[in-house]
């Protein structure tokens, strides 16, 4: 079996360091904020070009905290992609606000920077842009677009830990960047956790305060805030797993250029990493018509395979009511219906990607 990912083995490579540092932050009796959190903090800022980071209990409270800290609530509009993982717009439904979603390019993953323009209203308040699969979007013209416009940017990083625009790593592009730390990710916990970068003050201590009960001094609360902080077990974890995190993001991409290589001049869409950017290939996720099929194959010669993401946002029951029906996003709907992510990982060996490129090649030899 070649798995889609093994969790397992990246743990196992750093079990040293991880093991001391989780001991180190078990023992200190400190277990709510504390050094090992403010330790991460410092270091992800220093790493992203961030003057500010605060840790969050998850990625969809770092996106719906940062939508709150930017005032975003009913009557706003914001928008979204309509190729993206439900939490990017869940976060926007949180705070009352209304998803305005937006086509992926031709031949590409992410939210259609020229389309933008074409959806912006006097409501709307914040583009949110996700860089999909890590692959990033296009932060420059995005950023242009909203100075233009006077509106702020969110950027959902959730997929993209050191990815970068034009040699600039994500984490300052935006007003806020929204992360997680879900344990699949780049930089992954041994749980859920997740973070908010800014190079504002003002968001990061509203940030900070919100998800501390609404309270920027104990037991005097400014507003109705939530309980969500990042866990100094898993401050401690991601403060290991951060210095590994480049090497790690290095392997991921010469095994992508591997995908890349091999699966070249078969009937199906591979990913696009534009010139200007530094993909750190979260996911490596192809397309085609014949998807399910290939899955089949695939799982039947002992190689893991998911799918991101089978049913888009405006399908899914949880925005029935909002009334969009199957044709309203067809780009969105087509890769619902086509994409297959393949395996990927820092502990995937070269030798089962071309076990994988093999079986893809052999498949469509057979059609």
């Amino acid at each position: 079996m070649i798995p889609f990912l093994d969790l397992k083995a990246a743990y196992d490579e750093l079990s040293p360091e991880l093991e001391t540092a989780l001991l180190r932050a078990t023992r200190s009796g400190w277990y709510i904020g504390g050094e090992e959190v403010e330790a991460f903090e410092a270091q992800f800022a220093a790493y992203t070009g961030a003057p500010y980071c605060i840790g969050v209990g998850n990625g969809l409270d770092a996106l719906t905290l940062a939508l709150r800290a930017m005032d975003v609530g009913v009557g706003d509009e914001v928008i979204v992609p309509s190729n993206t993982y439900i939490a990017t717009w869940l976060a926007v439904s949180a705070v009352g606000a209304t998803v305005v979603p937006v086509e992926p390019a031709e031949g590409q993953f992410n939210i259609d920077v020229a389309a933008i323009q074409a959806k912006i209203t006097a409501k709307t308040k914040v583009i949110l842009p996700v860089h999909l699969y890590g692959i990033p979007a296009d932060m420059e013209a995005i950023c242009a677009l909203a100075k233009q416009h006077g509106l702020l940017v969110l950027e959902d990083a959730a997929q993209a830990h050191g990815a970068a625009v034009r040699g600039k790593r994500v984490g300052t592009h935006g007003d806020a960047v929204a992360w997680s730390f879900y344990p699949g990710k780049n930089l992954g916990a041994l749980g859920d956790g997740g973070a908010v970068t800014t190079r504002h003050e003002h968001l990061a201590q509203r940030i900070r305060a919100l998800g501390n009960y609404g309270s920027a001094v104990k037991y005097y609360n400014l507003e109705l805030g939530v309980n969500s902080r990042l866990d100094p077990l898993q401050a401690a974890v991601l403060s290991v797993k951060l210095a590994a995190l480049d090497e790690w993001n290095t392997r991921r991409q010469a095994l992508a250029h591997r995908y890349l290589e091999g699966l070249q001049g078969l009937p199906l869409q591979l990913p696009v990493s534009p010139a200007w950017a530094n993909t750190i290939w979260h996911l490596f996720v192809i397309a085609t018509p014949q998807r399910d099929a290939l899955q089949t194959w695939l799982q039947a010669h002992g190689v893991q395979t998911l799918i991101h993401y089978p049913v888009p946002p405006h399908l899914q029951q949880a925005y029935q009511s909002l009334g969009w029906q199957a044709g309203d996003f067809p780009c969105a709907e087509r890769y619902a219906n086509q994409v297959l992510s393949l395996p990927m990982g820092p502990q995937l060996s070269v030798t089962a990607v071309d076990q994988v490129i093999e079986l893809v090649q052999q498949f469509f030899r057979a059609q």
